[in-house]
């Protein structure tokens, strides 16, 4: 307005844009990323406020882009776009992830797979079973969950499985699920459970590479583990 000063959110936000612009998203610690992001859903405003409460809810920019739009709605000062806009960047991440791994040998981009499978189900908050289907190069043909749980147990069917990787004409899968206790050790059931697929699986001519236990920091593999 004529005769008054601007705000001073007003030039932080371009000082945050610039920062960002020379020196790439490293340039801003998680918090100042968070308000970055939230200056697009908020038009006016210091957002700063709402983005350290962010931080302090859910502890990391990962648990903040993979928090559940309920959750987000409970911190103060978001109002009703940001947290759409906060599942934007998890969406948009989850794909860019995914088009790593898809038509592309699995088994010698593993790192990428479970870069995917992390962000897809590890801060999940019930189990899910995740099978990934194979071509004989060993190439990403899709992914699907299976099925869903509770916090400590998801229903797995092995029969379900090996029909499955029929009607996609795979050869191989790799099975994936997570563990919300954050613990990636294999469990008697899992161990169980993963010798029963791989069953059934060799029965119509399918490959278990690998069943893989994910958590948001980490990650287990029963093959590595001398499980399977």
């Amino acid at each position: 307005m004529t005769g008054e000063s601007k705000p001073g959110y007003v030039d932080h936000r371009k000082r945050l844009r610039q920062r960002f612009l020379d020196g790439g998203p490293d340039a801003l610690p998680d918090y100042e990323l968070l308000e970055l992001l939230l200056t697009m859903a908020i038009p006016r405003g210091d957002v700063k406020p709402a983005a350290k409460a962010l931080m302090k809810r859910f502890g990391t920019f990962d648990g903040v882009v993979n928090a559940s739009v309920d959750d987000l709605r409970t911190v103060k000062g978001l109002g009703e776009v940001s947290p759409v806009a906060i599942k934007v960047v998890r969406a948009a991440a989850d794909r860019l992830l995914r088009s790593e791994v898809t038509g592309k040998p699995v088994l010698s981009s593993f790192e990428s797979v479970i870069d995917y499978c992390r962000l897809s189900m590890g801060f999940e908050e019930r189990e899910q079973f995740r099978v990934l289907f194979l071509d004989r190069k060993n190439n990403l043909l899709t992914d699907e969950v299976q099925q869903k749980g509770t916090v400590d147990h998801a229903p797995v069917y092995p029969r379900e499985v090996a029909r499955r990787s029929i009607e996609l004409n795979a050869t191989a899968v790799i099975l994936v699920h997570n563990h919300p206790s954050g613990d990636p050790t294999p469990s008697r059931a899992d161990i169980a459970m993963t010798k029963e697929i791989v069953a059934a699986a060799k029965a119509v001519g399918v490959t278990v590479h690998d069943h893989i236990v994910i958590v948001r920091d980490s990650h287990a593999s029963l093959r590595a583990l001398g499980l399977m």
